[in-house]
């Protein structure tokens, strides 16, 4: 028995000192030092944070942005027609190239922006960015077509928090879930804090390469603004880093824009200011619109599906222009939630032909208020949209974080009469908290 009673004591001294070495071990890697920002997001003189958008006519010209330190003295950008050897890159181009010098939080850097223009329709090209020396990596890109060929795009909300952590697999599972896409829109509040250049430095480190070889479009939220001397301002990394169309509203240049791809007219806005400045401006872009569909997208909700977040004077200013065109669908962020309609709007009993949806990518949630409008609601979800229109048809997907499908419906255009929704909504139940 003593014998017995030895050993269960030095079996038990083990034990303890073997939980002791795991409580040293965790506590020493808890007490590890974070990276400085500084140095984590320190540009150098080789390209990073490229990202293509466009400024112009998506079948013939692409932009693309990309950030250096301020050691770089010429920026140039080379581009060719794709082939299958190696041989494309004695034919490439070279490209002007735009250097705006930027000062954030973290210190100096150059962004660069290269507009390539007189590009041919349903062409796939290489580019490269650099300085003469240092170059980035080969990418690729196909341009829009000019007709009204079929076209995906992917939509998304709020990414908003933790970025790089937490938003990185929405996006990726995305692009893996539709690698066709031609565009991906972000429906604002990109970031939390306005002008943190590590926040941005996340936003562009979560997608990777993606934003080298898939436009994205943007619409700022109400985390891209901060104070200034004169108010509320747009953030100070925003018209740097992205080379959108200056066509919108005197003082909204690259924050409201819209543009034409494939039989669609896909219109940006900003609900941060100057509503009615943009009612009038919208009521134009509408009125001369040759294309069969029309979506728009910004940050704040026509109808908000979280509590006590009510866009009253927003509905009040854009609704009725939205309601005069028909428009197909509206694109929005900002509540933290998932909220879809179908063509009923809520507000009357009349058939607009419009759905609105709320989304969300990020980890920041929000509770749900139903309303009636809703048609399908989520809370506590993370969620990424697939949008694919050929012809007199437009799809809807919403995916988990997972690549679940979550909800879907079909619009299908009816001359002279508002479209045709079709609901697919799969049988898995509205994933929503009890009370």
């Amino acid at each position: 028995m003593a014998g017995k009673s030895w050993l269960s004591r030095r079996r038990t001294l083990l034990i303890v000192f073997v939980l002791a070495l795991g409580v040293a071990y965790t506590a020493s890697r808890s007490s590890a030092p974070k990276v400085d920002p500084a140095e984590a997001h320190r540009p150098s003189r080789l390209p990073d944070r490229i990202i293509l958008t466009w400024s112009g006519d998506p079948a013939t010209t692409q932009s693309v942005t990309w950030r250096t330190s301020t050691d770089v003295t010429t920026a140039t950008a080379q581009i060719a027609e794709a082939e299958d050897g190696p041989g494309f890159a004695k034919k490439a181009r070279e490209i002007g190239v735009t250097s705006t010098p930027f000062t954030s939080d973290l210190g100096d850097a150059l962004y660069h922006t290269a507009h390539f223009t007189g590009l041919t329709p349903r062409t796939l090209y290489a580019y490269r960015v650099g300085d003469g020396t240092n170059w980035s990596e080969w990418n690729q890109f196909r341009t829009a077509s000019d007709r009204p060929d079929p076209l995906t795009f992917i939509y998304g909300g709020d990414a908003q928090n933790d970025v790089f952590s937490f938003w990185s697999r929405l996006i990726r599972t995305a692009y893996k879930t539709a690698p066709e896409t031609h565009f991906i829109l972000h429906a604002g509040d990109l970031i939390n804090r306005a002008n943190r250049d590590e926040e941005w430095g996340e936003w562009f480190r979560a997608p990777g390469w993606i934003n080298n070889s898939v436009a994205s479009l943007a619409a700022p939220g109400n985390h891209e603004y901060d104070k200034g001397p004169d108010g509320r301002e747009l953030s100070r990394h925003w018209r740097p880093q992205f080379a959108f169309p200056e066509h919108g509203p005197a003082g909204l240049e690259e924050s409201c824009y819209s543009l034409d791809i494939q039989g669609v007219r896909v219109v940006v806005m900003n609900s941060n200011e100057k509503h009615e400045e943009q009612a009038e401006w919208l009521d134009g872009v509408l009125a001369n619109n040759p294309n069969r569909w029309t979506v728009l997208s910004f940050h704040h909700p026509i109808f908000s599906a979280a509590r006590n977040r009510d866009n009253k004077k927003l509905r009040e200013t854009w609704k009725p222009v939205i309601d005069k065109y028909r428009v197909d669908l509206v694109l929005q962020g900002h509540d933290h939630t998932y909220a879809r309609s179908n063509l009923v709007t809520g507000v009357n009993t009349r058939d607009t032909g419009t759905v609105y949806v709320v989304s969300v990518m990020g980890p920041k949630m929000y509770r749900v208020e139903r309303e009636p409008w809703m048609t399908r609601i989520a809370e506590q979800t993370q969620l990424f949209q697939v949008i694919r229109v050929a012809g007199d048809s437009l799809r809807y997907e919403a995916r988990t974080a997972r690549g679940l499908l979550y909800d879907a419906f079909e619009l299908q255009k009816r001359p002279n009469r508002p479209n045709r929704l079709i609901d697919r909504v799969p049988p898995a139940p509205e994933r929503v908290q009890s009370e």
